[in-house]
């Protein structure tokens, strides 16, 4: 999920017109007959689509891609047979979607993290805040856990549980240098104007011009604590090992492709290329503390 669009995002709305944009090619789909179409769906629209469809072109691969307007969508469709695969949500909220719905959807293949960032205008850096600050954070439980480990990795704050989805309730107040303000995700960049900080995913900062490099701090894409964190291609369990769909992950890592997408995130994607075995494990254990209620 691109979370930084934002499930949330899974992970972050995107509030798009529901399109469908069809390729009649020649090529091997789903079934590996000749003709077949792979059908994805999506939430994001954008350029880097684009160049992804014309890169399926160019190897003869037939995709359909579906623009979907919210995040409660795509997972739907798919569970329901309406697109063969979807791209738009991170391993966390997949795991959330699953659970709740006593549904088996698996990732097939991984595409990017996107670090979450703090941002103030009043403060250049983190040492900056003073003791007491308002720090602005999205309140969905996906955004807000993260948020909250974000603002822990930065020092700001420190958690009393070792819970996977913490809230602000464990939060230890005493030993803490700043407090939290859980908003809506689309007004945690208004926030800017009335605290001293926000957690803001991309797909706000985008919306309101700010540079995604002006954060103050950001999580470690490379940290095993971003894992829950890593977008994916997802499949229904029974078609996890279609290798045509596996073709779609490797197209998604083609050069050109993540030229155009590094350019639409604005060098803030980090591609990420790991087993989709390692993938089900972290989506395991995300289920897992999802079912613990930890």
């Amino acid at each position: 999920m691109k979370f930084h669009r934002v499930l949330a995002t899974p992970v972050l709305v995107a509030t798009i017109v529901a399109t469908t944009a069809a390729l009649t090619l020649t090529g091997c789909g789903a079934d590996g007959d000749s003709g077949s179409v792979i059908r994805i769906g999506t939430t994001e629209q954008d350029k880097s689509w684009d160049v992804f469809e014309q890169v399926a072109k160019e190897k003869g691969v037939d995709v359909q891609i579906t623009h979907f307007s919210d995040y409660n969508q795509p997972n739907l469709a798919l569970s329901q047979g309406q697109v063969d695969l979807n791209l738009f949500q991170h391993l966390q909220f997949l795991g959330a979607y699953n659970v709740a719905n006593n549904d088996t959807l698996t990732p097939i293949g991984s595409t990017y993290v996107v670090p979450l960032g703090l941002y103030s205008k009043k403060h250049k850096t983190v040492a900056d805040l003073p003791q007491g600050s308002e720090i602005a954070i999205p309140n969905d439980p996906t955004n807000q856990a993260r948020a909250l480990f974000v603002l822990q990795a930065a020092g700001l704050l420190k958690l009393s549980s070792k819970t996977e989805s913490p809230t602000p309730a464990d939060i230890d107040q005493a030993a803490s240098k700043v407090r939290v303000t859980p908003v809506d995700a689309a007004q945690t960049a208004l926030s800017l104007n009335s605290t001293d900080g926000s957690i803001i995913n991309n797909t706000y900062l985008e919306r309101s011009g700010i540079d995604p490099q002006s954060a103050l701090y950001k999580d470690d894409p490379k940290d095993p604590s971003a894992e829950p964190y890593i977008n994916v291609v997802v499949a229904k369990a029974e078609d996890k090992d279609n290798p045509a769909y596996r073709e779609i992950v490797d197209l998604w890592h083609d050069p050109e492709v993540q030229k155009a997408h590094d350019e639409v995130s604005k060098g803030t994607a980090v591609e990420v290329q790991r087993p989709a075995a390692e993938l089900e494990q972290i989506l395991d254990r995300v289920q897992q503390s999802a079912r613990d209620g930890k």
